[in-house]
């Protein structure tokens, strides 16, 4: 077992003594003891002291202020219910989702697996979620929130939607959260609810935009306000869809993109006993397929709009790699579950050092 460590402005990493207890329970229900003790960690004010100091790194996003560029991925805090503990980590903002307009329970379990000697976790958990009305109930409530803390929120349709009818999903929840999200991103490319990836191509994407563009100004005129948009996208795509996706969301004027989303490939995983469990893919595996998206969105955004880069992040050079072929801001998720939260310190000092 590693030995905890203490180093300069950090506390002493407890996680690897935890992590080999959390690893010895299944994939989610360990996913949900870890929230519920941190939650219980951050309401005995113990969770700060823990932490440390977190250090300093002032980013401008899209109009948002940020104390530090490493943010929380959608995924790990579905329904807003860990809001406090989370920021507490470190954090310089939090997406939360993905939310429906409807409650759903998501894919039968089991539907994560880990894979660990590879680092990396499959997932197949379908959006379940207590519906976007829950959701923002705990934005409002949470003290990060009503402290000025940046919260974007993640929306999808609900599994029993069809496809021809996206939008309007997309529309409901835009309508419900528009009020209290620092920022919207619309998920398109999680492969778990069937035939969503269809949305990332073609005319589907097209008029999928065209309609959020459009709700958007409505929206904008009703609250005095322009929330940013971004829209979250797969590693799996080809050099075409890059291209057209490109230029859809220069079109419709999305603010930023989020690349990227699990993986549907196995590459790297051919010794994992879970590898032919269906769903996406996140963790070390997908590093690099995520990184080269990202270097080709940017050759054809050239700027014209931001990225965030996630995928395979696992130590803080992973980090700056995402910066330095295109992206402005990175975000965390499977990297915790391997890493602990010292990731996140980690992150901020790589890209701090070479800021």
């Amino acid at each position: 077992m590693e030995s905890p460590r203490i180093t300069k402005g950090y506390c002493m990493n407890l996680y690897p003594f935890i992590k080999p207890i959390l690893f010895r329970l299944g994939a989610e229900k360990a996913h949900h003891i870890a929230l519920q003790s941190l939650n219980q960690s951050h309401q005995l004010h113990l969770l700060s002291t823990l932490i440390g100091p977190v250090p300093s790194l002032p980013t401008h996003f899209c109009g948002l202020d940020l104390p530090n560029p490493v943010g929380l991925a959608a995924g790990l805090d579905k329904d807003g219910k860990y809001i406090d503990a989370l920021s507490t980590l470190g954090f310089g903002f939090l997406e939360l989702g993905t939310v429906t307009p409807l409650a759903q329970a998501g894919n039968p379990q089991p539907r994560m697996f880990r894979l660990t000697e590879s680092m990396g976790v499959i997932n197949r958990m379908g959006f379940n979620n207590d519906g976007v009305d829950a959701c923002v109930a705990r934005v409002k409530a949470s003290a990060f929130y009503q402290s000025g803390g940046v919260i974007g929120l993640n929306i999808g349709k609900n599994a029993i939607t069809p496809i021809e009818n996206a939008s309007s999903d997309y529309v409901t929840c835009m309508q419900k959260v528009y009020g209290v999200a620092s920022y919207i991103t619309i998920n398109i490319s999680s492969p778990n609810t069937k035939n969503l990836r269809q949305l990332q191509g073609g005319q589907d994407l097209v008029e999928l935009l065209k309609t959020i563009q459009g709700t958007r100004e409505q929206l904008s005129q009703q609250y005095g306000k322009r929330t940013p948009l971004f829209l979250k996208i797969a590693p799996d795509l080809d050099d075409e869809s890059i291209q057209n996706i490109s230029q859809a969301i220069l079109e419709y004027q999305m603010d930023a993109l989020i690349a990227t989303n699990t993986t549907l490939s196995r590459n790297g995983v051919d010794n994992e006993p879970f590898k032919n469990e269906t769903g996406g893919l996140s963790g070390l595996p997908v590093r690099t397929l995520s990184t080269q998206i990202i270097q080709k969105f940017s050759q054809h955004l050239q700027d014209k709009i931001p990225m965030i880069g996630v995928g395979g992040i696992m130590q803080g050079d992973d980090a700056l790699q995402k910066i330095h072929v295109g992206a402005k801001l990175v975000q965390l998720y499977t990297g915790l579950i391997y890493q602990g939260p010292q990731l996140i310190k980690d992150c901020i000092v790589s890209l701090k050092d070479h800021s």
